[in-house]
């Protein structure tokens, strides 16, 4: 029994995890869109797609030379720099999430990347902070229908545009009892 649940947490590397309506009020994860990125026995992690800050990467870092956006990856370890991209052929030391993108990799190297423009913004995303849970945790939340896994391979634009509708965009795309919650406002007391 216990192998099974380990199989079926690797397998939900690459994956959205999609916040359902139940996570209103909880500020870091109401209508997020998370990629999760690397599951072990003792956790996942996982990056939040769809809030965008209000500053650019050259505002954070420096040795920047051009205006890259950033985005909040989630709760933990906001002071540090993260990023998924689509460049391993480029970027040594990459981590893969599924066959279209990768985390991590020789931070050096996308630096150089970026200020001689030959690493486009659509083939990576910086991240401040990322999204963890402890051993189970997720999978209980899972359970307790906070979140519903989708399969990120069907959504890879995410990357190439700022991502404010694509938390409603999954809603839409899983139907049912979720369509409703696509359209109605961030703040039901706003209906």
């Amino acid at each position: 029994m216990w192998s099974f649940f380990y199989t079926l947490e690797l397998m939900n590397v690459g994956k959205f995890l999609i916040a359902t309506p139940s996570i209103i009020g909880d500020a870091n994860f109401q209508r997020s869109v998370v990629l999760l990125v690397d599951q072990k026995e003792s956790g996942t992690v996982g990056f939040i797609l769809n809030k965008k800050l209000d500053y650019t990467l050259d505002e954070v870092m420096d040795g920047i030379a051009i205006k890259v956006p950033v985005y909040f990856g989630g709760p933990v370890e906001q002071d540090s720099l993260f990023f998924i991209h689509r460049a391993a052929d480029l970027i040594p030391n990459s981590i893969p999430i599924n066959k279209d993108f990768y985390w991590s990799g020789d931070y050096k190297t996308v630096i150089e990347l970026i200020n001689c423009k030959k690493l486009e913004e659509d083939q990576i995303r910086f991240f401040l902070g990322y999204t963890g849970w402890g051993e189970k945790q997720l999978e209980e939340e899972i359970e307790s229908e906070s979140w519903i896994l989708g399969d990120a391979s069907l959504e890879s634009k995410w990357i190439k545009n700022p991502s404010s509708d694509l938390w409603r965009d999954q809603m839409n795309a899983l139907g049912g009892k979720y369509l409703i919650w696509s359209n109605a406002p961030e703040n039901p007391s706003w209906n």
